[in-house]
């Protein structure tokens, strides 16, 4: 049973690109143990949603509110919402040279448990390359993947099984997935969604973003949400996502 209390709640969003409305009035909320799906065609305000409720510049919010754990998150900056438990999976992860898998979690784990638990004693670089290591054969990759550098000469499977380690060192209150299952074969994608199935619990919750309801058969959603032109249109629980996988948006585009 989930919490009365919200973990996420957004009423009435606009997000605007360029001057450009894309986000057009949207309003749900995610309860702790909770996960949502939003569906919908190419272009329709997905990404734009999610990336937007990370902090990301480029979009810009004009109306609405967004709360997470009841506190104003447009308020925060990027780091404060990552430090406050939001996380980003992205569609297209960026490649950092210089810098390898990791060192980028070791430094973000720290920089987390900082703000979370300051009266935690910092991991060694040793005990986190232990603890590292064991997330990493969860996912079955190979522990030298580590010392790679971040996202460089990853195929698509690599970068998104190198997200999900991400969550799992991480462990957000609320991860959002954009297009998590997108270039992945049957077998990645499998791996991917148990990575996502081991962090479930009661008070973690997840949005996944995504086109086609294939993820969904391996990540069961409570709620799915059909999103056209920049506004939800149609919602409704896991069987639904079969529906909409058989019939398609175009009810909703005619």
């Amino acid at each position: 049973m989930t919490s009365t209390v919200p973990l996420l709640s957004v009423s009435d969003l606009h997000i605007s690109v360029e001057g450009n409305e894309v986000v057009r009035g949207i309003s749900f909320e995610i309860h702790p143990g909770e996960t949502h799906a939003i569906m919908g065609p190419n272009g329709s305000g997905k990404s734009t949603l999610v990336s937007s409720l990370m902090g990301h510049p480029a979009y810009e919010i004009t109306h609405g509110s967004v709360l997470l754990m009841g506190k104003d998150l447009l308020a925060m900056e990027p780091h404060e919402r990552a430090q406050a438990g939001l996380f980003l999976a992205f569609q297209y992860p960026k490649e950092i040279a210089g810098v390898t898998l990791r060192n980028f979690l070791f430094a973000a784990y720290n920089a987390q448990m900082k703000v979370r638990d300051p009266e935690s004693k910092k991991l060694s670089p040793i005990k986190f390359k232990k603890f590292l290591e064991g997330h990493m054969e969860e996912l079955s990759m190979d522990t030298a993947f580590a010392e790679r550098f971040l996202n460089q000469g990853f195929s698509g499977g690599e970068k998104k099984k190198a997200e999900v380690l991400q969550m799992k060192v991480l462990q957000p209150h609320l991860a959002l997935l954009d297009e998590t299952d997108s270039g992945l074969d049957i077998d990645a994608l499998r791996i991917v969604a148990e990575g996502i199935n081991s962090l479930k619990n009661a008070q973690r919750s997840f949005l996944l973003v995504t086109h086609y309801a294939r993820i969904l058969e391996y990540v069961t959603p409570d709620y799915v949400h059909v999103m056209v032109k920049g506004k939800i249109v149609e919602s409704g629980d896991s069987a639904f996502a079969l529906h909409l996988e058989k019939e398609g948006y175009e009810k909703y585009t005619s």
